[in-house]
């Protein structure tokens, strides 16, 4: 094991604690400006060449640049900032304080995991080579609507759009795993998660009294008529070997029991792992608003946040398999036959640069670490720390090498 692998188990202790604090104080989406900072500062008491408020639509993600001073790849390593609107259920004392707010998805340990990677990196020098760019981004969960120009615009979106990708030769990034036994490495050869759009649509009708229907036009049926419309239609119009999965997750309209309803909205998510099925089911919910609306009267608007399937890259899966046997040993780096149908939008970065996304197991039954992810008791075996932070520092000990391997064989 090298060095810089000997020298993460020393900052356990630390990590520990920086992982409470960053879940004492969850933030949301892009409101994140307290995370940031702190993410920031202690980038920048390692001696990285730090940038804050990086993104073209909303600025709150941050990067921090280390460079080894020898010639090799650049490479990225990424992680997550935001936490979701849910109230936790621990009673501990590092529950969030921030009511209504958790880390319920694991980016708390995430961006512990990247930090420790950068103090041992930044420590070790000599043990790679090239630039290494530690991207911590913003709104990973969901999308919402960008201020210059109205799209749905998620963390990765916006970084990548303000050029964190430039010069990137490969990319790399982890998620904590419920599913996986705690302290166990999961890399997929090909897709590894799938496409999840997200949609919003508005209902308009004509508000009127219960007591003359006829004069009005129900926007709340127009709502429950599509939602049975598009059910029906994805059951009997899809090819059943096709995954595809919709649910829909809000539903309002009305504002009084004896009157009906002028306008309703409706939102919900569909996961595919066919990325022509994204364009295939935006066309079927389009079809079926416009027939619902046309046959009560109506009209509609709607927004969409378009997902991409993660789809890793063959050599550098086979690159995150070596580090992980490295770092975590061989009994505890597998290979997953069977792609989660859950979304990151991770995927945005392995479209455009080759890299691969690994899950780390954090499931103990004797610590009561069991809850799947986005639960209000979900939590994390903080055993996996260092684990994380190894297979980031290991993953670049390897790239930097096959970089070396191959200029000196002059490929």
């Amino acid at each position: 094991m090298s060095e810089a692998l000997h020298y993460v188990d020393t900052l356990k202790a630390e990590l520990i604690e920086l992982r409470r604090d960053f879940h004492q104080y969850p933030e949301i989406l892009f409101d994140v400006d307290r995370t940031a900072a702190k993410v920031a500062a202690y980038l920048e008491s390692l001696g990285l060449d730090v940038r804050t408020g990086v993104g073209k639509h909303f600025g709150k993600g941050v990067i921090g640049v280390l460079d080894s001073g020898k010639p090799g790849p650049t490479l990225l390593l990424r992680a997550d900032m935001d936490a979701l609107a849910i109230t936790e259920g621990h009673t501990f004392a590092h529950r969030s304080r921030n009511e209504g707010a958790m880390h319920a998805c694991g980016h708390d340990a995430h961006m512990t995991m990247l930090l420790g990677a950068a103090k041992a990196l930044s420590r070790h020098r000599d043990a790679w080579t090239g630039t290494i760019r530690f991207v911590f981004q913003p709104a990973e969960e969901s999308a919402v609507p960008s201020p210059s120009d109205g799209r749905m615009i998620s963390g990765g979106k916006d970084m990548i759009e303000a050029g964190v990708l430039d010069g990137v030769d490969l990319c790399f990034a982890l998620h904590v795993w419920p599913e996986l036994p705690s302290g166990v490495l999961g890399i997929h050869r090909r897709e590894a998660m799938a496409a999840s759009s997200h949609f919003r649509f508005s209902f308009h009708g004509v508000e009127g009294h219960h007591s003359k229907p006829h004069l009005a036009v129900d926007a709340l049926s127009i709502a429950v008529q599509f939602v049975t419309d598009v059910k029906f239609a994805l059951a009997t119009e899809r090819d059943p070997f096709e995954t595809s999965v919709l649910c829909f997750g809000t539903l309002h309209a009305g504002n009084a029991t004896n009157a009906i309803a002028g306008e309703s909205q409706l939102s919900g998510t569909y996961r595919v792992l066919d990325p022509e099925a994204v364009g295939s089911i935006q066309r079927l919910l389009e079809t079926r608003a416009e027939a619902v609306t046309n046959a009560y009267g109506g009209s509609y608007s709607s927004l969409y946040r378009l997902g991409t399937p993660l789809i890793n890259d063959a050599a550098a899966v086979e690159l995150a398999l070596q580090a992980g046997r490295t770092a975590l040993g061989e009994d505890k780096t597998v290979l997953l036959d069977k792609p989660s149908l859950a979304g990151e939008d991770f995927a945005l970065y392995l479209q455009e640069v080759p890299g691969a996304f690994g899950f780390l197991g954090i499931a103990d039954e004797a610590k009561g670490i069991t809850q799947p992810l986005h639960h209000p008791l979900f939590d994390v075996d903080e055993e996996v720390l260092t684990s994380g932070a190894k297979v980031f520092v290991q993953w670049v000990q390897q790239a930097s090498a096959e970089e070396k391997n191959r200029r000196g064989n002059g490929q």
